[in-house]
């Protein structure tokens, strides 16, 4: 259980989102203290602890989820090393944020589930910051009410300044898609059955070999569809905005907010740069509810089944990228246990 000085947490991972969760944690967050971060990159590593009274650097994550002071697990590492930092999570009973991907694909996201449910209770909770946004929240109880009736199509858009070095066509799917395929599933309340991905002609700011963007299209359960433009490079900064078509009317999130400036002849205002400060606001709520959450003894956010779900469609969207056409998406019976 948290000590009276808060949550213990170990951070794994202290690349560029794993250092904003470590200054989430020490500055904003309420309840909860570093006490643990680990990264293969050891200076990095001893650098971010020590900003940190009583916060001691790792190489190896074991070693950090085993040091004596620690109630829970913050990953943010790469997403190939998220199976085996869960796994490990989840057989020493740690309570886990895992930042998305969960895991990288379908097998490994049900080893996952199993080891979960051969615990006997959650532990995961999966890093779906969306749906901790305020806009997002707003659009998620619109929808929930009925007021506008049932939701028939859903547009979206996901647009970055542009993407890191080494960033592939895969990628846009895997580690951006992923999001609105969460959030498609959330604000609908539907699994998403297929996906086909399209490729426009490909900009000429987009790397070498990279088409970008791409149009993907997301049809659900129920038969609504879900279409999202996620455009890497367009030069400009971050924009995340979706719009709802439902029977008796329509509801956009997204649109630029602040200051709406005039002057010499021109108005306008500022597109934030990336997701960091785009989402800040939304990853604060996230953290913080995981804290308050865990000191309850209890699990809240996204489960470990939305991190397999995000999985299975971004494996079907993987597929219709490389060979063409619509993908079935396959996923095996919802456990009782994520009920």
């Amino acid at each position: 259980m948290p000590s009276q000085q808060g949550l213990g947490v170990a951070v794994i991972g202290t690349g560029k989102m794993g250092a904003d969760h470590v200054r989430r944690l020490h500055e904003v967050i309420s309840g909860a203290r570093v006490v643990a971060v680990a990264d293969i990159e050891a200076e990095r590593a001893k650098t971010l602890a020590a900003t940190i009274d009583g916060c001691t650097a790792y190489t190896d994550p074991v070693a950090a989820m085993a040091a004596g002071e620690v109630d829970a697990v913050l990953i943010a590492s790469p997403g190939d090393a998220h199976e085996a930092a869960l796994i490990e999570a989840i057989g020493r009973d740690l309570p886990v944020l895992c930042e998305k991907p969960m895991t990288p694909d379908t097998a490994s996201s049900l080893r996952v589930l199993d080891a979960e449910q051969r615990l006997g209770h959650r532990r995961v909770q999966v890093g779906f910051m969306r749906r901790y946004d305020a806009e997002y929240v707003k659009l998620k109880g619109l929808l929930h009410s009925g007021e506008l009736g049932a939701a028939l199509m859903l547009h979206q858009r996901h647009r970055n300044l542009a993407m890191p070095p080494g960033f592939t066509d895969e990628m846009l799917i895997t580690s951006s898609v992923s999001h609105e395929v969460d959030a498609t599933r959330w604000l609908l309340d539907q699994e998403i059955a297929a996906v086909t991905v399209l490729k426009p002609t490909a900009s000429s700011l987009a790397p070498a070999g990279m088409n970008d963007p791409q149009f993907v299209l997301l049809e659900t359960s129920s038969g609504a569809l879900a279409d999202v433009e996620i455009f890497g490079h367009c030069g400009y900064g971050y924009q995340v905005q979706a719009e709802a078509v439902c029977e008796r009317g329509v509801v956009r999130i997204g649109d630029e907010q602040g200051p709406r400036v005039s002057t010499e002849g021109r108005w306008g205002g500022r597109v934030p740069p990336d997701y960091v400060e785009r989402f800040e606001d939304a990853y604060d709520r996230e953290v913080q509810a995981w804290v308050d959450a865990t000191r309850r003894g209890e699990v809240t956010g996204p489960s470990a089944w939305d991190g397999y779900a995000a999985a299975a469609v971004c494996e079907a969207g993987l597929a219709s990228q490389r060979d063409g056409g619509r993908v079935e998406v396959e996923l095996v019976e919802r456990p009782e246990f994520y009920g």
